[in-house]
């Protein structure tokens, strides 16, 4: 048994079957040139041989002091492949919206806590010869980062290279002593509490500080909107990707970064998907942007070290560029706070910005409260050059986070190669006809554009 972080327990605990606790990723690959009728078969028998399981891939809940649960990982010394690794195959004529539709569902069961929490899916019968590879993993197991660092890292550049590499097997790449080792687990979790009621004063002062004193986008002023509602356990996904090369391109010509651009695009789309509803507050939507806290050495380390951010949307507003400029300008603010607090200080008032999702898991919080804010968009670090996975071409790579009450719409993203990969998740009946977003991106983007002339 080793003891959980306070961070990974929250999210089995609050996972129920409207809430899975897991995030995805949904690559789309090219089979190299001559690839036989056989290839997707044969890449099939060869990646089940490969049960060398790293531990984060053998780890579920135990039960620790007499039957309590969430509290402790135990480890699996015998993975049943044939269980987590799935092939399937689509429907003729395999539409892109076909595999879509096989993912949203997917994307909506829960994991069996009675084994290792991640499964993977080898998915063929795209009508145009592609093929895709659907894994998913709890987040108390890894968060987005570390979860797009071992899918990169079981890929590579050479498009010579058929050496199969799957995420379960690839450690991190500098492994650290177990600051716990030695301690029975009792000790460990009484270090555990002391450190978080350690914590306590900290935060409540760095919050007052940050969100007071320096007028940081504050929690809970956000407007009531569409996605701002419980929901239920289905989801809906939809997935596309658009060159760097314009959004960069934004960047340079309005002198911002290019998340900011990727902001803007997504609130000029959530403002005209909105207006379509007829459900355009009047108010700007907030934003939370989750920024990854992690040193260079700790990317590809298990577990969670994200800091948040609130950005101001500026949905209020009609004009482009000047959008673009109010968000801008509210992220440099808050970045700004940031920088100059120690990281545990920083995870600190991160908690205070995030506390409204747990806070949504009580009864009729929801349904009462002003929500925290309207919507998660994150910016995952991909892949900067071209990938292969046994000379298939990766040619998206599609990121699928979580949808909770309060929080019917998720939008996160990954660059990859020359692309920016979209994966949008929604719950399936509070927010209807959710690929139409994938048109007001579209859009977006294009007034952008024409709006600082890039």
């Amino acid at each position: 048994m080793k003891l959980m972080s306070p961070t990974d327990s929250m999210f089995l605990l609050g996972e129920s079957r409207e809430h899975p606790m897991h995030v995805a990723g949904l690559q789309l690959f090219e089979p190299p040139e001559g690839a036989g009728p056989d290839f997707i078969r044969d890449m099939y028998e060869t990646i089940v041989k490969n049960d060398d399981f790293q531990p984060t891939f053998r780890k579920h809940p135990g039960r620790v002091l007499g039957g309590i649960s969430n509290l402790a990982w135990a480890i699996d010394d015998d993975v049943d492949i044939d269980y987590h690794l799935r092939r399937s195959g689509l429907p003729r004529p395999g539409r892109v919206r076909d595999l879509l539709e096989l993912v949203s569902r997917l994307h909506g069961t829960l994991l069996d806590r009675h084994r290792p929490l991640w499964e993977a899916s080898l998915i063929e019968g795209l009508e145009d010869g592609r093929f895709a590879v659907y894994t998913k993993i709890h987040h108390s197991l890894l968060d987005g980062v570390s979860a797009q660092r071992l899918t990169i890292r079981s890929m590579t550049t050479d498009p010579t290279d058929t050496e199969m590499r799957v995420p379960w097997t690839l450690g991190p790449r500098e492994r650290t002593k177990d600051a716990g080792g030695g301690r029975s687990t009792l000790q460990a979790l009484t270090g555990t509490v002391g450190s978080i009621a350690s914590l306590a004063p900290s935060t409540l002062s760095i919050a007052r500080a940050a969100l007071l004193e320096q007028q940081l986008t504050l929690p809970f002023r956000a407007p009531k909107t569409m996605f701002n509602v419980p929901i239920g356990g289905a989801r809906r996904v939809a997935a596309q990707s658009w060159p760097l090369a314009r959004i960069k391109a934004v960047k340079s010509a309005a002198g911002v970064t290019v998340n900011d651009v990727v902001l803007a695009m997504c609130a000029g789309a959530l403002r005209a998907y909105l207006i379509e509803r007829a459900a355009l507050p009047d108010t700007p939507l907030v934003a939370m942007v989750p920024v990854s806290l992690r040193t260079k050495d700790e990317q590809d380390a298990g577990g969670n070290m994200v800091g948040t951010i609130l950005c101001n949307l500026a949905t209020d507003t009609n004009d482009p560029a000047k959008r673009l400029d109010a968000i801008s300008t509210s992220m440099n603010d808050n970045k700004k706070v940031f920088a100059e607090l120690p990281r545990t200080q920083a995870l600190a008032l991160s908690a205070v910005l995030m506390s409204g999702l747990a806070m949504g898991l009580l009864p009729g919080f929801v349904s009462s409260a002003p929500p925290p804010f309207n919507i998660v968009i994150s910016n995952v670090p991909g892949a900067p050059e071209p990938l292969y996975w046994n000379g298939a071409r990766l040619d998206g790579n599609y990121p699928f986070s979580i949808a909770l009450d309060g929080q019917a719409l998720n939008i996160t993203m990954t660059n990859n190669g020359d692309n920016l990969d979209f994966g949008l998740v929604g719950c399936r009946r509070s927010v209807p006809h959710l690929q139409r977003l994938l048109m007001h991106l579209e859009n977006s983007l294009a007034e952008l554009e024409q709006a600082v002339g890039a």
